[in-house]
């Protein structure tokens, strides 16, 4: 059995009043074109076809690597726009399912479901129901006595008593593949608007004598379709909360659900807890057994097991197991912590690999940096990469001592067991297990260097 879709994904979505078109409106940080896509990967077997229109460009270069494209141009209503994936879908595929792109909330299990109730259907197809007593411009279902879909009522036509009923059409259908193309054909222009809508499907499937099933859903906020601001944030509120139930159904605990914003796609190890006022987006992956927060923004990071993130900021970074950072620290791009590494207050970090044991005292900046094991920079310790026109490295070995206050004037290499004094402006290579002071830095002191205790 081979299922396509066709999402429906041309229009300009003016109530958005926005240059961008509406289906790449973000919701929980994708488009919610993405959204739609993703639930259609639980019923689909071959690639979907995406129909653009306003914003063709932009959108066809976000669905190029899930979808296949195709212009609808001019752009003549819903039945037309579906007409459009004809060459690509027709004799391809025993099952269309064709929804809207501005409909992000709907499940993948909720498109399995339709599929399914269409592969029992001797008719020609089965759509989605909503009972809801707010109708949100939403056509009204009219029931035949046999409990099958006899007309889509939209609200502008709906007499004073169709008006009252409660079953509204959502905009989500399952076809026979064969039958669906011959309909899209035979569809009128609507004479009031000039358009050729897809409802007009079931008038005519009812003049053949054909069942139309439907799939009764109670759940408004899944069904929730954008067309302003208002329900854009609907949406992402909602959303939200299935985000962040789904990684507390998997072992992650949230102090404050409400105050704790979480992207699609984030991944969280089991055990780890988020507290308030955290934001986690992009392509970030967290171990287990984390402690993050409160008021932590942390974007496009890779962060290992057991680490401890106290309000901070970090973007396009890695760290390892048993970090411990914060408060108010920032890792930029290019950041890795390795194990253990501890980051104090007012630290910045920026491409920079500070290896494992590092201690990085608070109002510090570290940038284009290789630090070695065990090595301690003391508090306001920083590297002066940037000399106007090019960022120069700083290489720093084991078990270095650089004492508070030090400028490191790179491009400068700080051998294994070295040490700067308090306040050094050092300019010039230091030797391993060497004590340099002043400003600018001289030797003072070779001295033997002592093993740690373990």
């Amino acid at each position: 059995m081979k299922v396509t879709a066709i999402v429906l994904a041309a229009g300009q979505g003016t109530r958005m009043k926005s240059d961008l078109p509406k289906v790449l409106h973000p919701i929980c940080g994708k488009p919610m074109l993405w959204h739609v896509l993703e639930s259609l990967k639980h019923a689909i077997t071959e690639k979907p076809v995406v129909i653009v229109g306003y914003g063709a460009e932009q959108v066809k270069a976000f669905a190029a690597d899930s979808a296949q494209c195709v212009l609808q141009e001019p752009q003549l209503g819903t039945a037309h726009a579906a007409l459009q994936a004809e060459s690509l879908v027709k004799d391809k595929a025993d099952y269309v399912i064709v929804t809207y792109a501005d409909m992000p909330l709907l499940r993948g299990q909720t498109f399995q479901q339709l599929l399914e109730t269409q592969r029992l259907n001797s008719g020609p197809f089965s759509l989605l129901t909503v009972i809801a007593d707010d109708p949100r411009g939403f056509g009204r279902i009219v029931r035949k006595a046999d409990g099958t879909v006899a007309a889509i009522v939209e609200e502008y036509v709906a007499t004073p008593e169709q008006q009252k009923i409660k079953e509204l059409n959502v905009g989500a259908y399952c076809f026979k593949a064969d039958w669906l193309w011959d309909a899209l054909h035979r569809i009128q222009k609507n004479p009031r608007k000039g358009e050729y809508y897809l409802t007009d499907v079931v008038e005519l499937a009812v003049k053949e004598n054909l069942p139309v099933q439907a799939v009764v859903h109670h759940d408004l906020i899944e069904t929730i379709g954008i067309n302003t601001r208002i329900h854009l944030a609907e949406a992402e509120a909602a959303m939200r909360r299935r985000i962040n139930e789904m990684h507390m159904l998997n072992g992650v605990t949230m102090t404050d659900p409400a105050s704790t914003y979480i992207e699609a796609g984030v991944i969280i190890g089991k055990d780890t807890t988020i507290l308030p006022n955290t934001y986690i987006q992009g392509d970030t992956i967290i171990g287990e057994r984390n402690i993050i927060g409160p008021n932590s923004h942390i974007r496009d990071t890779k962060i290992g097991n057991g680490c401890k993130i106290f309000m901070s900021v970090m973007e396009g970074a890695v760290l390892e197991d048993g970090v411990d950072m914060g408060p108010f620290a920032r890792l930029r791009k290019g950041a890795h912590l390795g194990r253990h590494v501890h980051m104090g207050n007012f630290g910045e970090v920026k491409d920079s690999y500070l290896a494992e044991g590092v201690k990085m005292g608070h109002f510090s900046y570290i940038g284009n940096a290789t630090i070695g094991a065990n090595t301690n920079i003391g508090a306001g310790t920083i590297t002066c990469n940037f000399d106007g026109e090019k960022k120069h490295p700083t290489e720093i070995g084991e078990n270095v001592f650089i004492g508070s206050d030090t400028m490191l004037v790179a491009p400068l290499k700080i051998g294994s067991g070295a040490r700067t004094g308090a306040g050094a402006v050092v300019t010039k290579n230091v030797a391993e297990d060497t004590l340099v002071v002043g400003m600018p830095a001289r030797a003072i002191k070779k001295f033997e260097r002592k093993e740690k205790k373990k």
